[in-house]
């Protein structure tokens, strides 16, 4: 592919709710395509290896006005948190990069993220960093067109990749391949440094917390991220010279709360800013190399509950949470001292909702709040 010849970024109104100071899509727009289909179908695909989760979509969880309640409470919780978080990470990539930083975010967890650094930053500091989005697919590797878009417009050395949180920290390690790969094909290199707001996993270098606790934006899909969906790498849609794809559920803007969400969070910005000044000097001269205590943790589970294929299980309230929105799940692990504390309101609800049999651990069972358990059912020889 030619120069002349790279895709360009898509950008709000048109494509997604963020305004387009706000965020730069390198995504191609499949919202005219059919992608869709029920949890159980993709499923038993996925598991027998006739398809890739990246290849479909799952339905869109439209959210009761029950559930709705909680992601308001939880906001409004944890708006404080979240902010405190976002202060800690952006001064981080800020000392890494310097004030010409580009935050690349990671479609779609990282995108309010990303959106929310660079608010600080502007707010904070002045800056207006450039803020892209795109696709990494685990077992299938980050969207190498997009990389040459981002080689082609900046300099790679001022590139931080941005996500919301790890879980066992299968991205992690997909990033740092992928981006080796890509040094090893073209001779350019990108840092596969990944600053997150919640790093229960203990895999990233650069957080706001190792805690794990509830991000809002976790608790729904496309309504709080912009109205785009999860990435799409299908062999069908997406061409060598395309970027990977997304859709804009355009037809979900009543039910849009990205604006409401950001707007939560950055209205805390000015309370939390000098503890922000004050904390993030000694974050940064702290011991912060990763011990990957979270995928031990997740081993372990795998080995009690006689799971074989680890990518069925998903640790963390993130992670968890998408289990229940997105998944088949078959059982719900959720530390006592999280469920007496009220922060898992919402994967209560929603294991109520389809019937998932929640089961209470000891706090020292594992570093995370919960886990989800994908059913292994539909795998060749999966328990039942």
């Amino acid at each position: 592919m030619s120069v002349q010849t790279l895709p360009r970024p898509l950008y709000g109104p048109d494509f997604g709710s963020y305004p387009a100071e706000d965020v730069a899509w390198l995504l191609k727009d499949l919202s005219h395509a059919r992608l869709e289909a029920p949890a159980e179908e993709r499923e038993a695909a996925i598991q027998a290896g006739r398809a890739h989760y990246a290849e479909s979509l799952p339905v869109e969880y439209q959210p009761g006005p029950r559930y709705l309640r909680l992601f308001h409470e939880a906001l409004d919780a944890s708006a404080s948190r979240l902010a405190h978080a976002v202060g800690l990470i952006t001064e981080m990539i800020l000392a890494e990069r310097g004030r010409g930083a580009v935050l690349v975010s990671l479609a779609r967890a990282g995108t309010p993220v990303g959106v929310l650094i660079r608010r600080w930053a502007r707010i904070a500091h002045g800056l207006d960093l450039p803020h892209y989005t795109m696709s990494i697919v685990r077992g299938r590797g980050i969207d190498r067109v997009a990389l040459r878009y981002l080689a082609r417009h900046h300099d790679p050395a001022s590139v931080m990749f941005v996500d919301g949180w790890t879980g066992k920290g299968a991205i992690t390690r997909e990033l740092t391949a992928a981006l080796s790969a890509h040094a090893r094909a073209t001779g350019i290199t990108f840092s596969d440094e990944l600053a997150v707001l919640a790093d229960p996993g203990r895999c990233a270098q650069i957080f706001g917390t190792r805690d794990d606790f509830l991000i809002p934006s976790a608790c729904l899909n496309s309504t709080v991220s912009g109205l785009v969906s999860r990435t799409v790498l299908n062999d069908t849609l997406i061409g060598p010279d395309d970027f990977h794809g997304a859709k804009f559920y355009a037809e979900l803007a009543a039910a849009d709360v990205s604006a409401l969400f950001l707007d939560a969070v950055c209205a805390r910005f000015g309370e939390v800013a000098e503890r922000v000044a004050r904390d993030w000097p000694a974050l940064r001269e702290a011991d912060r190399t990763p011990d990957w205590s979270g995928w031990a943790a997740v081993r372990r589970i795998g080995e009690r509950y006689g799971i074989d294929d680890l990518n069925l299980v998903k640790p963390g309230v993130g992670e968890t949470t998408r289990v229940l929105l997105r998944r088949v799940p078959w059982k719900i692990l959720a530390r006592s001292d999280a469920l007496a504390s009220g922060d898992l309101a919402h994967i209560r609800l929603l294991a109520e909702e389809r019937g998932v049999p929640v089961v209470e651990v000891e706090p020292d069972a594992f570093p995370y709040a919960c886990a989800g358990l994908i059913h292994p059912r539909f795998g060749q020889g999966g328990a039942q």
